[in-house]
């Protein structure tokens, strides 16, 4: 009976520090996009007027294009949207346009850009759909499933019209 019990101690102690461990990890990993995360909300509530922040995305395209998407209200409790611009190495980006932000009211929201694509493209399978920078413009970066194989396009924010063209991935 003591054999037992020390055995399952010793399960137990060592599945916890397993538990432990994998945390510790997870955190380590995780740090840097929660740093950023925290710089991108700092600086949309002290730079861009957000007084509540209800939705923050990472948005990268390509290296000179990471950015943080944060949804939120201001101080007018109107709906916003704000793009604040990074570096590769995890700092706000120290130019004029680093962060920038418009109403939504005055752009596409969600519900209205999913409105347009499901009548431009009926039958597709939307992946991901989240705000973003395309060659210099805000838009929706859209990630779909047709005909099975995924597709990315892009949608201006502020009319909601197609740009660029459609990038087909290739099958495996």
């Amino acid at each position: 009976m003591k054999k037992r019990r020390k055995w399952l101690l010793l399960g137990l102690g060592v599945t916890l520090l397993l538990l432990f461990g994998l945390s510790q990890f997870y955190g380590y990993i995780m740090k840097d996009q929660w740093n950023e995360r925290s710089l991108a909300k700092s600086a949309a509530k002290n730079r861009a007027g957000l007084t509540e922040i209800t939705k923050a995305q990472k948005s990268v395209w390509d290296n000179n294009s990471i950015y943080w998407v944060l949804t939120g209200k201001n101080q007018s409790d109107a709906d916003m949207m704000v793009w604040v611009r990074f570096t590769v190495d995890g700092k706000i980006a120290e130019s004029d346009n680093a962060i920038y932000a418009e109403l939504i009211s005055n752009g596409t929201s969600e519900g209205k850009i999913r409105g347009i694509i499901s009548s431009e493209l009926p039958g597709i399978s939307i992946k991901r759909l989240l705000p973003g920078v395309y060659n210099g413009e805000y838009v929706w970066q859209l990630f779909f499933k047709k005909d099975d194989r995924y597709h990315y396009r892009f949608y201006r924010f502020s009319d909601g019209s197609p740009i660029g063209e459609e990038f087909s991935l290739p099958n495996r």
